[in-house]
């Protein structure tokens, strides 16, 4: 298995900062090169804002971080046009939507209209304010966290919203190794004080146009179409997955086999992203809620009852 240089270069530099954690680096360098977003949903103190940081670093891009409260505005996250009074005509000043990694931090806590000044941003990859468009940098990336604990003073995002998210991580506590580890790697400092760039954003969008590259075989593309509509058909879910997660689950695949080392894409890589990719697209009908399954039990689910091809490559 030949990896790409560039990609483990990426993946080992992050470590350095995110110990133990490389499934979950590796599946946001997924939603990089699939020009995805993330929305990370896990208690405080796991990490979230220092892995934003960590691949911002790693890939020499601008780095903003946005507190989501419910006093919040929409001009807070996409900017505001200010009167120069010294030149007498209107600036406008950007806001931090303009970045290539964004972290939406708790990104409930903002009312619907506040949350919705996202939807242009990560769906179009710009802004448009008083019928101003920008375009915002490349790669552009949102990773918007949420805690699944503390639910008073939320709002919920809406299916929508919840569909232009790539993928759905969790990045889980440490194992007791790998916590030792972290509180010696920051007895004199925080790692990613020194974190240096180890890949230019124009080599990641370069990787971008590879990983779109990668061959996906028939049997497959039918495998993984077969997946995302039986998510229509199963008799716990309300509302399936859209043409937009098969599209996610598609594009998830190809840059997952570029990461693995490889040109072509295996049914296990789109068994293995179907969870990630299609269970926060999800609405599941009333008596499966009662019953206490998850959107991810249903994925998991379906992902063993869709028979796998064979020889798909």
């Amino acid at each position: 298995m030949n990896r790409d240089i560039a990609l483990q270069r990426l993946i080992e530099n992050v470590e350095r900062v995110i110990i133990g954690k490389r499934d979950v680096i590796e599946l946001l360098l997924v939603a990089l090169l699939a020009e995805g977003h993330v929305l990370l949903e896990d208690v405080p103190g796991t990490g979230k804002t220092t892995l934003a940081r960590a691949v911002a670093r790693s890939i020499a891009g601008s780095f903003k971080r946005i507190q989501f409260t419910p006093d919040l505005l929409p001009s807070d996250v996409t900017g505001v046009f200010i009167y120069n009074q010294k030149s007498g005509e209107f600036e406008f000043r950007q806001g931090p939507i303009h970045a290539n990694i964004v972290l939406a931090d708790e990104i409930n806590r903002a009312t619907p209209r506040t949350q919705s000044s996202l939807l242009e941003a990560m769906e179009e990859r710009r802004v448009t304010v008083e019928g101003m468009t920008t375009a915002l940098p490349r790669p552009f990336l949102v990773l918007a966290t949420q805690n699944p604990i503390e639910l008073e003073g939320t709002f919920p995002l809406p299916e929508a919203q919840l569909d232009r998210f790539l993928l759905n991580l969790s990045i889980g506590y440490p194992s007791e190794e790998e916590e030792e580890r972290i509180i010696l790697s920051q007895g004199h400092g925080h790692p990613i004080d020194s974190l240096e760039p180890v890949i230019a954003p124009e080599e990641v969008l370069a990787l971008r146009d590879r990983a779109a590259d990668v061959r996906v075989a028939p049997d497959v593309r039918h495998y993984l179409t077969q997946l995302v509509r039986a998510t229509r058909d199963h008799q716990g879910v309300e509302l399936g997955a859209s043409p937009r997660g098969s599209l996610g689950l598609y594009r998830s695949a190809q840059a997952y086999a570029l990461i693995r080392g490889r040109e072509f894409v295996l049914p296990d890589d789109v068994k293995y992203l179907a969870g990630p990719v299609l269970s926060h697209r999800l609405v599941l009908a009333a008596d499966a809620r009662l019953r206490g399954r998850t959107a991810g039990r249903v994925v998991a689910d379906i992902a063993e009852s869709v028979p796998v091809p064979v020889e798909a490559v």
